[in-house]
């Protein structure tokens, strides 16, 4: 018997997202947060390497997903991650094949899903998709390593593309010559309401513990800081990092217990953990010049004033007009750092300036600027 028409059920679109590796930090929040937007719309199936634990994940950045919301299509089984987890930390060359061996499943099956989708930096599908650059020459980086997906530049170019700061669009257009919008990843750190006279008089660090993120430097500075009579606490948040960077952990264990005092070091805590830290402190310090800097925008939104480099996607998060808190190198830092805190009004002004961005980065308007994208390529591609 025929099924009239009004009685048909709308199947929901299929979305395919790629992200292979799940290290911690801002893309990783950029992915599950692009799977929270989705998870009422579209039928959602998550490429990557080993299978996820969603619970895990939830805990650290606020979601609310799961294995009934999300298919998972790995490539290598569970019953390998104890034995190839580590490889896959300690071992960039092995990261970089597992990336493209990831994108080569997704190809083989790209006719399947409506929309395929990267979390992961620029990436060619076999045909036209959305990916979300993080940074440039990520994924595509190894002729060789290309070989394993057929990964095609001229491909990867066709795609719709976002990205997470003015900074790395530039990178973009410079490197690959096509054009990006920018989405700002999902800040979710609601305002704390806490008076400036409850926070402590102390600053926050916080990102993966890594050598590239050099929180040792935050302590360097702040000992200076505190040489000239200023009475100032340091927490460090974070985590991540493997294996491979355990000789910069234990330098970094050392440097904390030297000035144990005065210095915290909180690893792996959990989203709400991390946030009562956070909302405790006045000030905020970050040494890595960043694509974006999504615990510096954290910083912002629960209302501490951070001294930040004065290069990268950092700079837009603070805002250029506040220069009191850009800084080039360690004394630098340690002069605007004790010019804000020898001076109330400075702070005030400051604090006031500092408001009006809060507005800018959170999860709403990500998930929002993200459904518009969505939307927008159906309208156009499909």
């Amino acid at each position: 018997m025929a099924i009239d028409s009004s009685q048909k059920i709308t199947q929901k679109k299929s979305v395919a997202v790629y992200y292979p590796v799940f290290s911690g930090g801002g893309a990783e929040a950029v992915c599950l947060w692009s799977l929270e937007a989705f998870k009422e719309t579209y039928d959602l199936t998550l490429f990557t390497i080993f299978d996820i634990d969603f619970e895990k994940l939830n805990s650290m950045y606020g979601t609310k997903l799961s294995h009934e919301i999300v298919k998972i299509r790995t490539i290598l089984p569970t019953i390998t991650k104890a034995l190839l987890g580590p490889l896959l930390a300690n071992n960039r060359d092995f990261t970089i094949l597992a990336m493209h061996f990831t994108l080569r499943h997704l190809k083989a099956h790209n006719q399947e899903y409506d929309l395929l989708l990267s979390g992961y930096n620029a990436v060619d599908f076999g045909r036209i998709g959305i990916q979300y650059i993080h940074w440039i020459n990520v994924v595509h980086n190894n002729d060789l390593y290309n070989k394993v997906s057929d990964f095609s530049l001229e491909s990867m170019k066709r795609n719709v593309s976002i990205t997470n700061s003015s900074v790395v669009a530039k990178a973009i257009k410079d490197e690959y010559g096509i054009d990006s919008k920018v989405v700002y990843p999902p800040v979710l750190v609601d305002d704390q309401n806490l008076l400036w006279e409850q926070k402590e008089n102390a600053f926050i660090c916080s990102g993966r513990l890594v050598k590239a993120k050099q929180p040792h430097q935050a302590i360097q500075i702040l000992k200076k800081v505190r040489q000239k009579g200023f009475d100032v606490k340091l927490y460090i948040t974070g985590g991540g990092g493997g294996l491979y960077g355990w000789k910069y952990k234990r330098t970094l264990n050392k440097i904390v217990k030297e000035n144990s005092k005065w210095v915290r070091l909180c690893k792996n805590l959990s989203y709400k953990d991390y946030i009562n830290v956070l909302a405790k402190c006045r000030y905020g310090i970050h040494w890595k010049k960043e694509p974006f800097g999504i615990s510096i925008a954290e910083m912002v939104k629960a209302g501490a004033i951070p001294f930040v480099r004065s290069e990268g996607g950092q700079v837009e998060i603070v805002g250029e007009e506040n220069q009191e808190l850009f800084f080039d190198n360690q004394d630098e830092a340690v002069d605007k750092i004790i010019t804000v805190l020898s001076n109330s009004e400075k702070q005030k002004k400051l604090q006031a300036s500092l408001e009006q961005r809060k507005f800018i980065f959170s999860a709403d308007k990500f998930m929002t600027d993200m459904r518009h994208v969505v939307k927008n390529y159906f309208e156009q591609f499909v």
